[in-house]
């Protein structure tokens, strides 16, 4: 498994997208998706994501995928860091 974890909620909007090509981006990470991950608020809302526990969106699914490439390379930063 990954040093970075994206989670996708398999209802959410964002989950059509081919997010596992992210693998071969960023080697160190993984793409798991998930049923369910009771965030049904803001499943609706907008296109989510976790990257390491931490909520990433944005307002389109193309924004959200960019947020979440900035926050793998912040993750990965911090763990090269140290």
């Amino acid at each position: 498994m990954g040093i970075v974890v994206v989670e996708v909620c398999d209802n959410n909007v964002l989950s059509a997208l081919e997010l596992e090509d992210l693998e071969e981006l960023y080697p160190e990470i993984a793409v798991l998706r998930a049923d369910c991950m009771n965030l049904c608020g803001l499943c609706k809302l907008r296109p989510y994501a976790l990257v390491n526990n931490k909520r990433v969106f944005g307002k389109t699914t193309e924004e959200c995928v960019e947020h979440i490439k900035a926050a793998i390379e912040e993750e990965l930063a911090i763990f090269h860091e140290g």
